[in-house]
């Protein structure tokens, strides 16, 4: 019998309740705010990380998955990725609705898109790529109370029986694998 083995996948399964506040990653730890909302405890963990010296930008950000900050949205790393290269644009502002996001942070949110599909394309050589929004806890929301806009690329025959019959997915490759590849097709540091 073969085993795959998927430890960082236990928690999300279970629910099991981590001791670390939500998003805030244990290089971070010292980080002295809990905003209750995994992507803002994200991005402020990182924030004042650099702001501090904590740590040098890319190795606070490599710590929390975040591969690009913006002026209104940043992308990172899903940490539960449906495949390789599964990411999220999310924007700084706490809200559970597109019609709410101001249309700056939209039209940012949409070229960030873009940035990503040419990464994606260029980095895994998708047969293709899904983006979407599930807004609310009934469309699918992971977190629901946090708009974010997912982009992950598609591969013909990627949806295998792993999936339907055992709640897992196989992934070739580790999330810091993953961040180095997609920061250096977006042209950015890695060190």
């Amino acid at each position: 019998m073969d085993r795959l083995w998927t430890p960082w996948r236990y928690a999300y399964i279970t629910g099991e309740k981590r001791k670390q506040r939500q998003g805030v990653p244990t290089e971070l730890n010292g980080y002295p705010e809990d905003h209750r909302s995994v992507f803002l405890n994200m991005i402020g963990s990182v924030q004042w990380a650099i702001r501090e010296g904590v740590m040098p930008a890319t190795q606070a950000e490599k710590a929390a998955g975040v591969l690009l900050q913006a002026e209104h949205n940043f992308i990172c790393l899903n940490a539960f990725p449906y495949t390789s290269g599964h990411v999220m644009v999310v924007p700084y502002q706490h809200l559970d609705s597109l019609a709410k996001l101001p249309s700056d942070a939209a039209t940012e949110m949409m070229s960030l898109a873009q940035r990503m599909e040419t990464a994606l394309r260029a980095t895994y050589r998708p047969d293709g790529i899904n983006l979407g929004m599930n807004l609310g806890e009934a469309a699918g929301a992971g977190v629901a109370e946090h708009l974010h806009l997912h982009v992950l690329p598609r591969w013909f025959g990627d949806s295998n029986f792993m999936t339907a019959t055992a709640e897992t997915r196989v992934l070739p490759e580790s999330l810091s694998v993953t961040w180095e590849r997609l920061r250096g097709a977006l042209g950015l540091p890695i060190a």
